[in-house]
């Protein structure tokens, strides 16, 4: 059986979640103080981050520089924020998608969701490798530097992994080991928090996606043929079962609203930065493909929340479809009335909405459009 949110766990053990309700206060409270600990030390990293901006004011490059990663932990707070508000509810998705699929009988609906399943499982570790790849090479690039600047006799820069200024002296021995150390804490709580909330929003909707289609599928096959006890059993199971995914649906519309809104806020302002250090830096071939991979990485955090957006969308207007292509006909006018509820119901799309912000691959390519009109204009002004 496929472990379906194997890979979120995994980080969330490494900041220190179990999934068990403590019985005693003072645990519970040793626990929070845990969770609360790792929020105030990604909080902590603007002031340093903002001193930087703050510093280099006057240069234009630098500053952006600065900006784009400030921005990044930011939406790492609205995440971490958000999900010790909702942890619960958060438990509570997991173990409901996973008691679903445990309790599939049909051999052909539970190859579609171990089909679904395995596709989100993939998406996740090619996420995990993503973040982590960016994650690692901000932490390693300054020492790879120092080393090289070493081999070649080369006068010695030091460098922090992320651009922050701190009010003691950080470019000398013991500073810099320590300022070094709590970029990594900080680095670490980012990406783990990133895979965790990013991963299991991905995996939800691709459940739910797989949850339609296997409605979509019990609705064309049969042939409703059968006699009325039987069938109002199945158009019964039909509208419970879709009543279920469309609540399942709502409630990770309202746990991921303020993610959601974040990370098209957040990845706006990003893309503006990002896209200045790009055209600025055009002829310097190295920063220009750091700054290239890093706003990939920016972009590709966005689509998670697109796709799953959108396939979410797509999905549960099919089940209306599905009623139109299925033998509806054989029914009589009481069952009917029934499957038409069903279809009318699934006319309102599933979707994912955080404000003026809808999770979707049109807006994704709008933000895209708006990159390159940005890099256009910078050139022009230039």
């Amino acid at each position: 059986m496929i472990d379906l949110f194997a890979r979120q766990r995994q980080c969330l053990v490494i900041m220190g979640h179990h999934f068990v309700r403590d019985k005693s206060r003072l645990l519970q409270q040793w626990r929070n103080i845990k969770y609360v600990g790792v929020l105030l030390l990604v909080m902590s990293a603007q002031g340093p981050m903002i001193n930087y901006t703050i510093y280099h004011i006057d240069d234009l490059q630098l500053a952006t520089a600065s900006l784009s990663i400030s921005f990044t932990n930011v939406l790492t707070v609205i995440k971490i924020t958000t999900f010790l508000l909702y942890k619960w509810r958060f438990v509570a998705l997991t173990r409901k998608l996973e008691t679903m699929y445990q309790e599939l009988q049909e051999d052909k609906a539970k190859e579609e969701l171990e089909a679904s399943n395995r596709y989100a499982t993939t998406l996740v570790k090619i996420y995990y490798m993503s973040v982590s790849s960016t994650g690692m090479y901000f932490m390693v690039a300054p020492i790879l530097k120092m080393l090289w600047s070493k081999l070649r006799g080369t006068q010695l820069d030091i460098e922090l992994p992320m651009p922050m200024r701190f009010p003691f002296d950080f470019e000398s021995s013991p500073g810099y080991e320590v300022c070094y150390i709590y970029t990594g804490l900080v680095t670490l709580a980012v990406v783990m928090y990133a895979v965790a909330i990013d991963g299991l929003f991905l995996s939800f909707t691709i459940n739910l996606v797989a949850h339609l289609k296997i409605l979509q599928h019990y609705i064309k096959t049969n042939t409703f043929k059968k006699s009325d006890q039987e069938l109002q059993s199945d158009v019964s199971f039909y509208v419970r079962y879709h009543n279920i995914i469309l609540d399942l649906y709502k409630e990770i519309r309202d746990v991921y609203a303020p993610i959601v809104f974040g990370q098209f806020l957040m990845t706006s302002l990003q893309v503006c930065v990002i896209v200045y250090q790009m055209v600025t830096h055009i002829n310097t071939y190295l920063v220009f493909v750091i700054n290239s991979t890093f706003l990939c990485s920016i972009l590709l955090q966005l689509f998670i929340y697109c796709y799953g957006g959108e396939i979410l969308k797509v999905e549960s207007l099919m089940v209306g479809i599905s009623v139109q292509l299925s033998n509806w006909y054989n029914l009589k006018p009481t069952h009917r009335r029934m499957l038409c509820l069903l279809m009318q119901r699934s006319q309102r799309e599933a979707i994912i909405k955080a404000g003026f912000y809808e999770a979707s691959l049109a807006n994704f390519m709008a933000i895209l459009r708006a990159a390159l009109s940005y890099i256009t204009l910078i050139q022009s002004i230039e």
